[in-house]
């Protein structure tokens, strides 16, 4: 299987499967310097002016220098990179929710750009673009020969600005166009609504500043009919943030003090346990948000929905509930993206974004390359749909799993899987007159997506069911 190359770039500079924390430059400040090997250094300082002086064209001694660096960090690992100015801001923009572009997250396959995810109420994703998707021209510019950077900054522009982008579908028989106009996207961190009475749907989509002070709000909203008897929390394609958020979110579900997540690295600084507490969970903010849950919270039955797209921050939660049996996970097997990124500033406005961790859940299992696997499996649709899943595991470089050295396989393959329901045969449908859209005799939309907590959405149906009859069960032992 080809290998995706790269899914640390984004649109708008939003990061694929970001655990992010935010710090100053404190690495020189160590109190051990490491001895600089100073014959690689002189090879280094050799090609530099071999270049400088022989090129076919002059090269500006600042774009040397950032190439360097760029090269030093994209060569560790998928989510060590360099950030110029632009991309620093965009970074920084990202995690407060508002940054420009089409809303999609792209890595490099084969020499095209391969979509990982679309981002939830953004032009791709309001054009039905979905994983996997492969895009070989943007305008009339062919994606071959173009870097990764080149192509995501084709695909930047001002808002309002449209552009037209050809993509090939795993099991579509011609190649799909559509056009897109480019906007500032405002990601809205959490959703919600009462799908009927007593049962709530909560979906957080990504994790921001403030997703945790967004969920109480919206967690307030669906009690004040009177506590719930059943949540869905949806974490499908969030694909994470900052680690805070991810805090503040399992600590609204589980007991004061629960031991949340763990990090482990190198320094000391990165060795460092989280707990469902105010000052873990809040930033520079002295109002706890959490204050202002009713106590049925606590102990509302869960289900937790997540897929290969829940990444990082998700899978924290979704591994603290896991591990403290506060919920019931159902979905697909996550990401496995379980190590912890630095932004740390440089002279000037740039940034490297450094791997310094990887993060265990209260049990201490590490889900690097894994990923949660679901207690009970239930799939987007009933055939699989086989083949469009990429995970950690995918990734060119990705960190190894330091508790299993098996964990690059697929651990759903090993378990037992559980349907909530088992598809039943399907009676032949009416055969459908050839239209416009139409394939095979059937009408149907290529860019067609599923509707979150809608009626085409199996995985929600399940967990709903699977709430009604948990509600059933209590009601029985009482």
């Amino acid at each position: 299987m080809s290998k995706v190359r790269n899914i640390s770039l984004a649109l708008g500079g939003f990061v694929a499967g970001a655990l992010i924390t935010l710090q100053i430059p404190a690495l020189a400040e160590k109190d051990t310097k490491p001895s600089l090997p100073i014959e690689e250094l002189r090879t280094f300082a050799e090609v530099y002016n071999a270049i400088k002086q022989g090129y076919v064209e002059p090269v500006d001694d600042k774009k040397m220098i950032a190439n360097a660096i760029s090269g030093l960090l994209s060569n560790l690992d998928p989510h060590s990179a360099y950030l110029d100015t632009d991309a620093f801001k965009d970074l920084r923009a990202g995690t407060q929710g508002e940054f420009g572009g089409l809303g999609i997250e792209v890595g490099m396959e084969d020499g095209l750009v391969k979509v990982v995810s679309p981002i939830e109420d953004t032009p791709a994703f309001r054009a039905g673009l979905k994983a996997g998707d492969l895009i070989f021209k943007l305008d009339d510019t062919p994606v071959k020969g173009l870097t990764l950077n080149d192509a995501v900054k084709k695909m930047r522009g001002k808002p309002k600005t449209p552009i037209r982008i050809s993509l090939i579908r795993k099991g579509e028989n011609k190649p799909i166009e559509v056009t897109l106009v480019r906007e500032v996207i405002k990601v809205q961190s959490v959703k919600s609504k009462l799908v009927e009475p007593g049962y709530g749907w909560l979906r957080i989509t990504q994790f921001q500043e403030n997703t945790g002070d967004n969920m109480v709000k919206h967690l307030n909203d669906l009690t004040k009919q009177g506590p719930l008897k059943g949540l869905v929390l949806d974490l499908r394609n969030d694909p994470g943030g900052l680690l805070n958020g991810a805090i503040g979110v399992s600590a609204a579900f589980l007991p004061p003090n629960t031991k949340v997540v763990s990090t482990d690295g190198r320094t000391e600084d990165a060795k460092q346990e989280f707990l469902a507490r105010p000052a873990d969970y809040l930033r520079g903010s002295k109002d706890d948000y959490l204050k202002s849950l009713p106590a049925s919270i606590k102990t509302v039955p869960m289900v937790v929905l997540v897929n290969s797209g829940s990444a990082s921050a998700s899978e924290i939660v979704a591994g603290a509930l896991q591990d403290h049996k506060r919920a019931v996970i159902m979905g697909t097997q996550t990401f496995g993206k379980g190590s912890v990124q630095t932004v740390l500033p440089l002279p000037g406005s740039a940034a490297i974004k450094l791997t310094t961790a990887r993060y265990y859940t209260p049990s201490g299992r590490s889900i690097q390359a894994k990923g949660i696997v679901p207690d009970i499996v239930v799939e987007e649709t009933p055939d699989g749909a086989p083949g469009t899943h990429i995970r950690e595991a995918d990734l060119e470089r990705h960190l190894i799993n330091d508790k299993d050295t098996a964990a690059g396989h697929d651990a759903v393959k090993d378990a037992a899987k559980i349907d909530a329901v088992k598809p039943q045969p399907k009676a032949p449908a009416p055969a459908k007159p050839k239209g416009k859209d139409s394939k095979d005799g059937a009408d149907e939309d290529p860019l067609a997506r599923i509707e979150y907590a809608g009626k085409n959405d199996r995985q929600f149906a399940q967990a709903l069911n699977l709430l009604k009859g948990m509600q059933i069960m209590q009601s029985k032992v009482q």
